[in-house]
């Protein structure tokens, strides 16, 4: 059993320096340990080390046949193989409490600062792909033949990992068992609210895009669940302006893009950080008017905000978005809402290097439990340990002797 690990762990890290890369193998371990204590059994947490450490290593895809590549050669491949596709798509184990621990253990690691929900386009080819089928890609605006599946991100200044996911099943029969037949805008909402509630950790915000899926519906749940959220919405989105003061108060519904367009003149510049460019700042202007989303139930009207983000002073907004968190400075929610952008460029990192939509077959629970240990993966990736350079030695300045003998003594 030592020797595979051994083996997975050298190619895991190839061209890594040694230094490096005993600190990498280190955070698996100590990574792997912490979150996989839900499995009983002493060979389902080996498979578990095993699959992790297949993701990280593994050319190309992230098969099962690849991963189990990085195990042995010949009948040991073919073996493990077989073994690791038992422990994905057949076996018992819960994936939940790994998906808990996993939070649990990187709110430890790096306080959380918000959820951030993203859908995941999948495409698949064939018929023999769970929750395949003709779906919408929000982040391609077109549709596609595969999965769509929707990720909650923990995020902090240094982490930006998934640690949730559910999968849009429409009314293929497996959603019979475990989804109920859920729509659209009730997976993704639901797959929030239940990672928030398994992971233990204390209520943070969620950003998410609700252009695709019913807004007040959307902001309602969130309202019930007591869980503050920051949607981007629909220009188009129909809102009712509260404030007497302001244009547009009393002309029943408007145009969220026209709401924001007639107090223009309000808009503030904002400084925030370039997830793009380490270290860059940019400025966008922002305006903030407090308005309603109408609902034909009055006890279930209530304020948000509406905010907008100009790259032009000239030009429409370019971002839209709604919060219940009313009192909050809009430079702070323009911030947050940037950390979208993290998410997006962490997870196009982790479909390649991860294999988080690599998974292949029928199987709902296989699905769940591959996503989970390309999570666990993801993050151990995130959690590596930077070893500390060792200076070159042309970089080193030799100290100037003393030019007074009594000071070379003291």
């Amino acid at each position: 059993m030592n020797t595979t690990i051994s083996s997975a762990s050298s190619s895991t890290y190839q061209g890594v320096p040694a230094g490096r890369r005993k600190l990498a193998d280190e955070a698996v371990e100590e990574l792997c340990a912490a979150v996989f204590t839900s499995l009983r059994r002493k060979d389902q947490r080996e498979r578990g080390r095993q699959y992790v450490r297949g993701l990280l290593g593994a050319e190309g895809r992230k098969s099962i046949r690849n991963i189990a590549q990085q195990l042995g050669a010949g009948a040991g491949a073919t073996a493990a193989e077989q073994s690791l596709h038992h422990f994905i798509a057949a076996s018992t184990w819960d994936w939940q409490p790994i998906r808990a621990a996993l939070a649990q253990y990187l709110g430890q690691a790096a306080p959380l600062d918000v959820w951030v929900a993203q859908p995941m386009a999948i495409p698949k080819g064939g018929e023999h792909s769970v929750g395949a089928g003709h779906r919408f890609d929000p982040h391609r605006g077109q549709m596609f033949r595969g999965q769509q599946a929707f990720g909650m991100w923990f995020t902090s200044p240094g982490v930006v990992t998934p640690v949730g996911w559910r999968l849009f099943l429409g009314e293929e029969p497996e959603a019979a068992q475990t989804e109920s037949y859920e729509g659209y805008e009730e997976c993704a909402v639901t797959g929030v609210l239940d990672t928030l509630r398994e992971s233990g950790l204390a209520t943070r915000p969620v950003v998410l895009d609700i252009r695709d899926i019913a807004t007040r519906a959307t902001l309602n749940r969130f309202a019930e669940a007591r869980v503050p959220v920051v949607g981007r919405i629909s220009p188009e989105a129909r809102l009712l302006v509260t404030d007497p003061r302001l244009p547009g108060f009393g002309a029943g519904t408007l145009a969220a893009r026209d709401i924001l367009q007639n107090v223009r003149g309000l808009r503030m510049p904002v400084q925030w950080a370039a997830p793009d460019a380490p270290g860059a700042r940019r400025t966008s202007l922002v305006a903030a008017v407090r308005v309603m989303v109408p609902d034909p139930a009055p006890g279930r009207r209530r304020e948000v905000l509406l905010f907008g983000e100009w790259e032009s002073a000239r030009r429409l907004p370019t971002q839209l978005w709604v919060t219940d968190m009313v009192r909050t400075d809009p430079g702070a929610l323009v911030r947050m809402t940037k950390t979208a952008h993290r998410v997006s460029a962490a997870a196009g990192l982790s479909v390649q290097e991860i294999g988080l939509r690599d998974f292949s077959g029928r199987s709902l629970p296989g699905w769940h439990r591959h996503v989970t240990l390309a999570s666990v993966a993801h993050a151990a990736r995130c959690l590596e340990p930077v070893a500390p350079p060792v200076p070159a030695r042309h970089s080193l300045v030799r100290r100037p002797r003393p030019q007074h003998p009594t000071l070379a003594t003291r």
